[in-house]
C-alpha cells in the first residue's frame, strides 16, 4: 500500500506497474517473454486470487540477490497451504455436504469464483492500464512538491464510469483516480467528490480519464496487445500529448 501510493506508476518503485509481470507502458523494456503476455494475462483473470498471492511474494528479488530462495519457497508454502484449504472447502467439502446435489455445487462455486476473479481483474486493470495513464521515472519526481505528487495521482490513475450498482460492484475502485487522491477516504464518499475533481481538471486543462467499462477494458486489452511486441507501441494521441513537465509547469 505504501509502495503503491506513494511512488505510484514510477518505474523502478511502483511494482504494480504491469505486476511485474507484464509490459503495459511503452516505457517499459521489451523482452521476448512478453509476446506472451496475451495468453497469460486471460490466465492471470481467471485465476487472479492465485496470481496476486504469488505477485506478494516478489520472485522477481530473487535473481538480484534482494531476497532469498529459502525465504521465497516458505512464503510460497504457505501460499500453497492457503490455496489447498480453499480448494479442499470449495470444491470436495461443501459440494459432499449438498449430497446428490455435489455436481451444481461444484459448478457453482467454481463458477462464482472464476466470475470473482475476472471482475476484480477488470476492475483494477481498468484503473491503471488504459490509454492516456501515465508513467513516471524517478529523475521526473525529485524535489516533487505536493501539488505535483497529487498531479500524478491525477495522470496515472483511470475511472470507470457508470451507476451507483457498478460503484457498489467495484468497491467504489471505478473511481480509482480519487482512490489515489485520497487513499485514506471511506470510498463511499468518492461519487461525491468526483464531480468536483472532475471539474477542477477542466478549469486547469487537466486530462480526467474516464469512461464507460466496456471503453476501458477495450483499452486495457488493445495496450496488452500491442505493447507485447517490440518497439515504442505509442498511439498517436500519446504522441501528440504534453509532457507531463509542460503540464506541471501550467499548474
Amino acid at each position: 500500500n505504501v509502495v503503491h501510493h506513494t511512488w505510484t506508476n514510477v518505474l523502478g518503485k511502483d511494482r504494480d506497474i504491469g505486476y511485474s509481470a507484464m509490459r503495459v507502458h511503452p516505457e517499459q523494456k521489451w523482452h521476448p517473454i512478453y509476446l506472451a503476455q496475451p495468453l497469460y494475462n486471460a490466465l492471470l483473470a481467471l485465476f487472479f486470487e492465485y496470481g496476486i498471492a504469488i505477485y506478494d511474494v516478489e520472485l522477481e528479488r530473487i535473481p538480484t540477490g534482494d531476497k532469498s530462495l529459502k525465504e521465497a519457497l516458505g512464503q510460497l508454502r504457505a501460499v500453497a497451504a492457503k490455496v489447498r484449504r480453499q480448494i479442499i472447502k470449495d470444491y470436495v467439502a461443501f459440494p459432499l455436504l449438498a449430497g446428490p446435489c455435489f455436481l451444481p455445487v461444484l459448478l457453482g462455486n467454481l463458477t462464482a469464483n472464476l466470475t470473482r476473479n475476472v471482475w476484480a481483474h477488470t476492475v483494477i486493470f481498468c484503473g491503471h492500464f488504459p490509454e492516456g495513464a501515465e508513467v513516471f521515472t524517478e529523475e521526473q519526481i525529485q524535489d516533487e512538491t505536493r501539488g505535483q505528487w497529487y498531479l500524478r495521482q491525477l495522470l496515472g490513475s483511470c475511472n470507470i464510469d457508470g451507476g451507483p450498482l457498478l460503484h457498489l460492484m467495484s468497491g467504489n475502485l471505478s473511481h480509482q483516480i480519487e482512490h489515489h487522491l485520497f487513499p485514506d477516504m471511506p470510498s463511499n464518499r468518492y461519487a461525491e467528490i468526483a464531480p468536483r475533481v472532475r471539474a477542477l481538471c477542466e478549469r486547469f486543462g487537466l486530462p480526467y480519464n474516464s469512461g464507460s467499462l466496456a471503453r476501458q477494458t477495450a483499452s486495457v486489452w488493445k495496450r496488452i496487445l500491442r505493447l507485447s511486441l517490440p518497439g515504442p507501441g505509442r498511439p498517436r494521441q500519446e504522441e501528440t500529448a504534453p509532457p507531463v513537465e509542460e503540464v506541471q509547469a501550467a499548474v
